[in-house]
């Protein structure tokens, strides 16, 4: 499923246009992104928690010269399903 039809199960689902869901998810999206790149845990109770998760600096390899090479620590957005989601999916 891609954004467009998204916007459309929205609007049939909430029975709004699809101006306003694409609207509501647009701004769904931005708070969200916006709120783990502040470093805060956004938590949907049976859909998932989205959260900001650190990566410690590791050793690798170039895939085309195989040099070992240092990889950065970082932080990387991460998104854990829910058990409602879980159920639902695994069934």
């Amino acid at each position: 499923m891609n954004k467009a039809e998204l916007i459309d199960k929205v609007a049939e689902k909430a029975n709004v246009t699809k101006k306003e869901a694409d609207a509501l998810i647009s701004a769904f999206t931005e708070s969200v992104v916006e709120a783990v790149a502040e470093g805060q845990k956004v938590t949907l109770v049976g859909f998932g928690t989205f959260e900001p998760r650190a990566r410690a600096e590791r050793e690798g390899r170039n895939p085309k010269t195989g040099e070992a090479m240092k990889i950065p620590a970082s932080t990387v957005p991460v998104f854990s399903a829910g058990k409602l989601f879980k159920e639902k999916v695994g069934s």
